[in-house]
């Protein structure tokens, strides 16, 4: 039997969003991949109840990467 998301550890799904998010350029059909949304909105989901407003780019690329602040270069 398949499993559901919330089944997968958390840090993992996370690096697998960011591999697919990276790839987008290159791969534009990737942004209407029925699995990429359900793993950002499951994934967006994870992070509000952390306390992570998703709206503000930031706070969600932070939350990504387990504390990580991205800097610009």
């Amino acid at each position: 039997m398949m499993k559901t998301l919330d089944q997968y550890a958390l840090n993992e799904l996370k690096l697998i969003y960011l591999a697919l998010y990276t790839q987008l350029p290159g791969n534009p059909m990737l942004m209407d991949a029925d699995l990429l949304q359900d793993l950002q909105t499951y994934l967006q989901g994870m992070a509000k109840t952390a306390g992570v407003d998703v709206s503000h780019h930031a706070q969600w690329a932070t939350w990504l990467n387990n504390g990580v602040v991205l800097k610009s270069v």
